[in-house]
């Protein structure tokens, strides 16, 4: 067990990025859920605002777990070939999947910002937070997205994650900052005492508290 709760790994994470402090120009962002309560740590330990990033996992039609892709909030999709040519997926079944995260992050987007525009991270220390990885995909997505907005710096903030993720990610950023590497790696709930969903309002309130 490493962590207590998300709090207690955004804290933790936070120590690691203590270089930031004093440093201008950047921003926490958080992919929701559980990841958004780990930045807001971050962020009020480094003064900094807080945002979310949606990355969504794009699921196999006959396993909800089993992560084929990931569709972003501007709208990138990052498909893994070799496992859509594995599982034989049809283009249909690809684009319904596709279309149903769409409409989820429209409706996550609504409820975590309202009207309110996201941060603009054009030219500034971006620091990109999760819970944890496992495969990586939503993160991967996340990290190729964000780098489309050419923020100076972007740094990924995790917790924990296989030794080979963690590897893959590094090469998409320009630091990533991994608390734990162990190997074997079990589900990320694994490594915490406490890891029950995040729900909308605790992401909601965390928002509304970095205004």
């Amino acid at each position: 067990m490493l962590f207590q709760d998300r709090r207690d790994a955004g804290r933790q994470l936070a120590e690691r990025l203590a270089f930031l402090k004093d440093e201008p120009n950047v921003i926490v962002l958080g992919i929701p859920r559980g990841g958004v309560v780990v930045a807001a740590e971050i962020a009020r330990a480094l003064a900094a605002p807080l945002d979310v990033f949606l990355a969504h996992k794009l699921a196999a039609p006959f396993n909800p777990e089993l992560a084929i892709g990931a569709l972003t909030s501007d709208d990138q999709v990052l498909l893994d070939e070799g496992l859509v040519s594995e599982l034989r997926l049809s283009e249909k079944e690809i684009a319904q999947e596709v279309e149903h995260q769409r409409k989820e992050i429209a409706r996550r987007l609504n409820l975590f910002r309202k009207a309110r525009p996201p941060l603009d991270v054009n030219a500034k220390t971006v620091v990109l937070a999760d819970d944890g990885v496992a495969t990586g995909s939503t993160t991967l997505a996340a990290l190729r997205a964000l780098r489309r907005h050419q923020p100076a710096r972007l740094i990924l903030a995790i917790p924990v994650g296989p030794p080979d993720t963690v590897a893959r990610l590094a090469r998409e950023c320009d630091e990533v900052v991994a608390l734990a590497t162990p190997e074997p790696f079990w589900a990320v709930g694994r490594f915490y005492l406490h890891f029950d969903q995040t729900e909308d309002a605790e992401v909601i309130a965390l928002l509304r508290s970095a205004l």
